[in-house]
């Protein structure tokens, strides 16, 4: 079975990718920076697009939201979705839309939502009202959270398994924010294994519903770890993601690096490690 990695394509690397046209699976990007009619960045994804498949990655669509899903944004992305035709839509499961004042406001942050049964009957319809209007499938990716919520009913994989069986969404698992989230437990006096506690996560989630793997960096503060996404994937995220690789199959793979961006050949070496996992799970 062949390997399918992509990277995400950020504007640092828009002319030389298009220029050199590394070997990769796909491409993917932030939607948000790609909506409006026409313009110079649009110009640049239709090129990248004439390549490579693209996955449109989303940050602004806030599923968990109570007060629904912003009709602008959603518009915005619907246009882009028939402009572009990507392979997948994605975003995340999580809120950051609210009311405040009588006015509703948006929080600029992945902010993380109880897993409750109410809480999955909000993220539910708001899934569905973009599937509807996208006339496709999405995939919700699980979150990296520095706050406990309260109200959580059951474990964060019953959630996803269940939103994925109503909705006929996909899921898009992160494995760094899985593995950053076990390091935090740590640090507030968990005493399991963060790689078991991750391992016993990938195993929970239903392989039919998974449709994209991201790898990615993070820092260890001291007294919290961030899923910066700005440094290479640390090794015990790589022995996380051959256990994901197990349960999974060659899934689409992601390398994610949004902050301190290096050069092009450090993101196609880090795809390359992936697609050599890949390799030798499927001989």
């Amino acid at each position: 079975m062949p390997s399918n990695i992509g990277i995400g394509w950020r504007h640092q690397h828009y002319k030389e990718l298009i220029e050199r046209k590394p070997a990769l699976d796909f491409l993917e990007v932030h939607s948000e920076n790609f909506f409006g009619a026409g313009g110079a960045a649009l110009a640049v994804l239709r090129e990248g697009r004439a390549n490579y498949p693209v996955s449109l990655h989303g940050v602004g669509l806030a599923l968990g939201s109570a007060v629904g899903v912003d009709d602008w944004h959603l518009d915005q992305l619907t246009a882009l979705v028939a402009h572009i035709e990507p392979i997948r839509v994605s975003d995340h499961a999580c809120f950051a839309r609210g009311n405040l004042s009588n006015h509703t406001i948006h929080a600029a942050d992945l902010l993380p939502i109880p897993f409750s049964v109410q809480a999955l009957n909000v993220m539910s319809a708001n899934v569905q009202k973009v599937q509807d209007r996208l006339k496709r499938r999405i995939a919700v990716e699980n979150l990296s959270a520095y706050v406990t919520c309260d109200g959580s009913e059951m474990p964060e994989t019953d959630f996803l398994n269940a939103l994925a069986q109503r909705t006929g969404c996909q899921l898009l698992v992160d494995v760094n924010n899985i593995y950053v989230n076990s390091l935090n437990a740590q640090i507030k006096g968990l005493t399991e294994d963060p790689l078991l506690l991750c391992s016993d996560w990938i195993d929970a989630i239903e392989p039919a519903h998974v449709a994209e793997i991201h790898l990615a960096g993070h820092i260890d503060c001291g007294d919290i770890v961030i899923d910066d996404h700005g440094s290479r994937v640390k090794p015990p995220v790589w022995a996380l993601y051959r256990h994901a690789l197990k349960r999974f199959g060659n899934i689409p793979t992601l390398m994610e690096r949004d902050t301190d961006i290096p050069e092009l050949d450090v993101l196609l070496a880090e795809a390359n490690m992936a697609r050599s996992f890949a390799h030798g799970h499927s001989q």
